[in-house]
């Protein structure tokens, strides 16, 4: 694949601007850069979603146009989205088939297409799965297979790793390998340079909308590859002084929540490994499974508490319990020693709860409102947004404008929309609000995910900086070397508990990724893990539930 002057304008801003990358057939190129330098444009300019403005894209020595992705997928071309785009209540060969049901039909032979395309890239996909009960690793193979279904030979991943273990990772790699050696093409799209080192045979640099260089993975290093990108070095999330008190300002005791409504749940022993085949019954919300299970824990002024674990076993409703907006079956909740346990959620807020959500679209965005009203949200009756319980427009504005120049938010003005802005510019948006009213306690919920090293070397100081004055935050991240380096404490949750802890001065990426997955509870120490006893039971592919 070929690309030559790739440029393309939007109202007051030039998103791309004579790139130029050539891809070789059969390797993964990894295309680098800074949060905004341009290449969500690029590739959604490759798969049909937007038209350059000039330039020209060559596929196999042939000139291409592509209006629509339908006319990307024709050519060969399939992108993996960083938010996967399943139905949770289809399975994996629903899903594979959908919108794609002329080409192989939805029954024996579409099965039979999966089961091989599965066999010859080393996918491990099981087509009657269902998609609800797959750890993530197993979604994203699963998005891989959808593509490539498809009759897919260049493939984009955006942000393929983004939510995975190192174990995971290192799966991925192997599939992506599988599928090199078959003769596809892999376009990498990530931001964490070690990685992309790791996996890559070509590298291409691109900074402020075009390409600034390329760099051969056998020689470069993170530190150089950092200075293409940002024009500095590659920032670390250690924390080395303490700054942890004994005084507590977060108390959670006995943290309880049902999964509400009929539950379907497997007609087998505990001790048994759930499988697709088993018989399912309907049962209760009260024997249904706890998506929280007694959690209990204290985090001091000054202390950061991470949490790890594999998305999906409880990290979600810990947050929503904590914010208000479930209400927990059984336990207590104290925040600076007052009892929050049926306080709503604006009180919450206004009694010092800062919230960085895990989904900044969902939770944390109005995407078509400008970046001021995105100002307001959450902290609607706090000044400078209002007085004496009416609106002030005029100091919320300003208010944004400080924000955008003391946390550096890329942005022709605060009357653009949300959308408008790159993924790390939004995240920097929403830290510098949490930030502005001097919160007691901050939930911090894969606060740099999707951010380049610039964006989070300043989203680490921030939380740093706050810590210092007495900041007590509980911090959930799938990225492990953010956890261990910015956190005081370290807890593992496991299907709903906390079934291990771990110091974060010893432990290694590999021994929190192995606790995650199931394989270890206790205390976790360097080198070793003590007090495996506890073996918590998994599904057939080893994924925590």
């Amino acid at each position: 694949m070929e690309l030559h002057g790739i440029t393309k304008r939007f109202p007051g801003v030039v998103a791309n601007r004579d790139i130029a990358i050539t891809v070789r057939k059969g390797t993964v190129h990894a295309l680098i850069g800074e949060n905004g330098a341009g290449k969500s444009t690029l590739m959604k300019i490759l798969y049909g979603m937007q038209k350059p403005d000039e330039g020209t894209i060559a596929i196999d020595g042939e000139q291409v146009a592509f209006s629509t992705p339908g006319d990307a997928i024709a050519r060969g071309i399939g992108m993996v989205h960083q938010h996967f785009m399943l139905a949770d209540n289809l399975t994996v060969l629903e899903n594979v088939v959908l919108g794609g049901e002329k080409l192989h039909g939805i029954g024996a032979k579409a099965r039979k297409k999966i089961l091989e395309i599965s066999d010859a890239y080393g996918l491990g996909v099981r087509p009657d799965a269902l998609v609800e009960d797959l750890g993530v690793a197993d979604r994203q193979r699963v998005e891989i297979l959808k593509v490539l279904y498809r009759g897919a030979r260049i493939l984009i991943l955006d942000e393929p790793t983004a939510v995975l273990v190192p174990q995971e990772v290192d799966a991925l790699f192997d599939n992506l390998r599988e599928l090199k050696a078959e003769g596809l093409t892999v376009i990498f799209i990530s931001h964490k340079l070690g990685e992309v080192l790791k996996v890559a045979d070509d590298i291409t640099v691109i900074r402020r909308g075009t390409t600034v260089g390329t760099a051969d993975p056998r020689t470069a290093t993170t530190k150089q590859l950092a200075e293409l990108m940002v024009g500095s070095e590659l920032p670390s999330p250690e924390t080395r002084e303490s700054t942890v008190t004994d005084v507590p300002m977060l108390q959670v005791e006995g943290l309880t929540l049902l999964e509400t409504g009929i539950t379907a749940v497997p007609q087998v022993s505990a001790a048994r490994v759930v499988s697709p085949s088993d018989t399912y019954v309907h049962e209760s919300a009260e024997v249904g499974r706890k998506l929280l299970d007694d959690v209990s824990l204290t985090i001091h002024k000054g202390e950061i508490l991470g949490i790890a674990g594999v998305e999906g076993n409880g990290q979600t409703e810990l947050i929503e319990a904590l914010m208000g907006m479930v209400s927990p079956d059984a336990g207590v909740i104290r925040l600076d020693g007052a009892d929050l346990s049926a306080v709503p959620v604006r009180k919450r807020r206004e009694g010092g709860i800062g919230y960085i959500p895990e989904d900044r679209h969902r939770h944390g965005l109005l995407l078509e409102a400008p970046l001021w009203e995105n100002r307001i949200l959450g902290h609607v009756t706090e000044a400078p947004n209002s007085k004496r319980g009416i609106l002030d427009l005029k100091a919320a504005r300003q208010d944004t404008e400080r924000i955008v120049r003391e946390y550096d938010v890329r942005t022709p003005g605060i009357d653009v929309t949300a959308a408008s802005l790159s993924g790390g510019n939004q995240q920097k948006l929403i830290v510098g609000r949490e930030m502005s009213h001097n919160p007691k306690f901050l939930i911090a919920a894969h606060p740099t995910r999707g951010v380049d090293v610039g964006a989070q070397a300043q989203i680490w100081d921030a939380i740093r900086d706050a810590r210092r004055e007495g900041l007590a935050v509980l911090l959930i991240s799938a990225d492990l070397d953010e956890l261990i380096g910015l956190s005081d404490t370290l807890r593992v949750m496991y299907r709903g508990k906390l079934v291990a802890d771990a110091d974060p001065a010893t432990i290694t990426p590999e021994q929190l990724g192995s606790a995650m997955t199931g394989a270890a509870s206790g205390h976790l120490e360097g080198g070793e893990q003590a007090e495996q006893s506890a073996q918590p039971e998994q599904s057939e592919d080893g994924d925590a539930r």
